[in-house]
């Protein structure tokens, strides 16, 4: 089993992350789940969250507002919707995010509401995460 992985972390802004790591722990919309080395290969939805990911330099932090992460034995791509280092996230940030997915709520019925609602929820959790 190899130690580490190739991780690629990419936004359409910029790219944030392409480094060796032991591991990568994903918000993904069914749970959160953590990416090793020869990990089987997977493909998930982002939900809303905090990325962690291990490596010899330390562990850094990533928030993410969705997208996608492709697992595969040789390493981990994240493609994320909007993702930015923890340490530069703002209040502000946030409050643009919400504000859109608060309008998407109102313009939506059925099963569409209740995934603006629980984008809406996990949103929340990820501002409660940031402590902002």
């Amino acid at each position: 089993m190899a130690d580490t992985m190739q991780f690629d972390l990419v936004s359409p802004e910029r790219s944030l992350a392409s480094l060796q790591v032991t591991s990568v722990r994903i918000p993904g919309a069914d749970g959160d789940m953590t990416a090793m080395p020869d990990h089987a290969p997977v493909i998930t939805t982002l939900r809303p969250g905090i990325l962690h990911v291990e490596s010899a330099e330390g562990t850094a932090e990533y928030a993410v507002t969705g997208g996608f992460a492709q697992i595969a034995s040789s390493g981990t791509s994240v493609l994320a919707e909007k993702a930015m280092p923890v340490a530069e996230v703002k209040a502000e940030d946030l409050d643009a995010i919400v504000a859109a997915a608060e309008a998407g709520v109102k313009d939506t019925e059925g099963a569409a509401c209740d995934a603006a609602e629980k984008l809406l929820a996990d949103l929340a959790a990820l501002r409660a995460a940031l402590n902002i």
